[in-house]
């Protein structure tokens, strides 16, 4: 009869097989987190350096478009962006995981999973650096304005990154397995996320469409902005994790009525969860009935 740790030891070519290998996945993460820093001056300050450059550059571009009736702005614009930066680099470092370390899986067996979640794990680490340049922009406004901006709200995005991470991995894994059959992916996925900038309220709000629809209905004319809005705020969901983290983290910080588009509501956080969750079991599925086929294509 099979004892009780064999009955829960992970079953060959499935996620959970990685644990199996946690040492290698540890060193994978820290390998990938030195390489991009190495032979660098600043080192890891770019984590911060870099959104916080960006950031003002955005901010002096956008406000004179977007900003209007937006307090703190520059908080704002570094909160969506920081979530969306972290969706994106999650799936752009895993997309060729699998082909760039086909040397090694050619010559010893590990969990194939290993490679494309050590890449969405160090993204993950790269915005927890990356939170720095938030407590930077808020510290200063809070100077400037004299009263906190910090609040206990703002570790409510522990949430938010829980549910980013494993919608990020699910993403990964199934571009990762996608990229070993059909290398162009990486060209589609490069204009996916120029799109998917444009849709996901980065550096302008959802209410600008309600706003639209309005004068849409008022002319008689179908309200297609509202239409918009409805798809930008339910069906994507980047823009859902960036509503969430903002909630927590540039919410606080407003003055009065908080705008209906920001607030944070139940269905919102169902649907965090929903997605990822359902990301997660697509990419696995798919990343383990594709792998054993690997071999072959890379």
């Amino acid at each position: 009869m099979a004892s009780i740790k064999e009955k829960l030891k992970p079953k060959e070519g499935s996620f959970f097989e990685v644990f199996k290998y946690k040492d290698l996945l540890y060193q994978l993460v820290a390998r990938d987190i030195k390489l991009k820093y190495r032979r660098s001056f600043l080192g890891y300050v770019w984590s911060i350096l870099n959104p916080l450059l960006i950031m003002i550059i955005m901010s002096v571009v956008f406000s004179f478009l977007f900003q209007r009736n937006l307090s703190y702005f520059p908080i704002y614009l570094l909160a969506g962006r920081t979530m969306f930066e972290f969706v994106n680099h999650s799936g752009q470092r895993a997309l060729t995981s699998i082909t760039d370390n086909s040397s090694l899986l050619k010559k010893t067996y590990v969990s194939k999973f290993m490679f494309p979640l050590s890449k969405i794990t160090a993204a993950m680490v790269d915005l927890v650096f990356s939170l720095g340049a938030m407590v930077i922009v808020m510290a200063f406004f809070s100077i400037i304005d004299g009263r906190c901006l910090f609040s206990f709200a703002n570790l409510g995005i522990i949430i938010v990154i829980i549910e980013a991470y494993i919608f990020a991995v699910g993403f990964g894994i199934f571009l990762a397995q996608l990229h070993v059959f059909f290398r162009d992916i990486r060209y589609i996925y490069t204009a996916f996320i120029t799109v998917l900038t444009y849709c996901s309220a980065i550096f302008y709000d959802i209410g600008m469409f309600y706003e639209k629809a309005k004068q849409q209905i008022a002319s008689g004319a179908d309200p297609l902005a509202k239409y918009l809005a409805w798809i930008i705020e339910y069906l994507n969901p980047v823009y859902i994790y960036i509503k969430q983290f903002r909630y927590f983290i540039w919410v606080p910080t407003v003055e009065g009525t908080v705008p209906d588009w920001a607030v944070l509501t139940g269905t919102d956080l169902l649907l965090g969860f929903g997605y990822a969750i359902i990301m997660f079991l697509i990419g696995t599925f798919a990343f383990k009935r594709s792998q054993d086929k690997f071999i072959l294509y890379i």
